[in-house]
């Protein structure tokens, strides 16, 4: 993804995350047990840091385009997807088949921000 698509998919995922946030707070409460409630939150909060962190990837792709950060900001979101995404749909009732997903959404982060870094120091190392 280059800068600009980026910064727009950040921000349409800061939006959905506060969305997110908001309705566990004020909608879900009282209506599902403590710890559904309790996946909700940890998925929102993931969400919302996740997705300031693909604005920094997005303002740091103005400077510095690469095939990593591109790869990084691409993994960044598909993390948000299966991460975040599958909590949701657990504290939702959704199977816990689903759960599988989680770990793959924490390791496309991991391997985005490994990726992100590298791209970094390369340039770093180039000048």
């Amino acid at each position: 993804m280059n800068s600009g698509r980026t910064l727009a998919v950040a921000g349409l995922l800061l939006a959905l995350a506060t969305v997110s946030g908001a309705f566990g707070a004020h909608a879900l409460r009282g209506h599902l047990p403590a710890a559904r409630l309790e996946l909700w939150e940890t998925a929102a909060r993931y969400h919302f840091f996740q997705a300031l962190g693909l604005l920094g990837i997005g303002l740091t792709l103005r400077g510095l385009d690469t095939g990593m950060l591109r790869a990084a900001a691409a993994l960044i979101v598909a993390g948000i997807v299966l991460f975040p995404g599958s909590l949701y749909a657990l504290a939702l009732g959704a199977p816990r088949a689903l759960g599988v997903l989680t770990p793959l959404g924490g390791l496309a982060w991991i391997i985005g921000w490994v990726l992100f870094a590298s791209g970094v120091w390369h340039e770093r190392l180039r000048e």
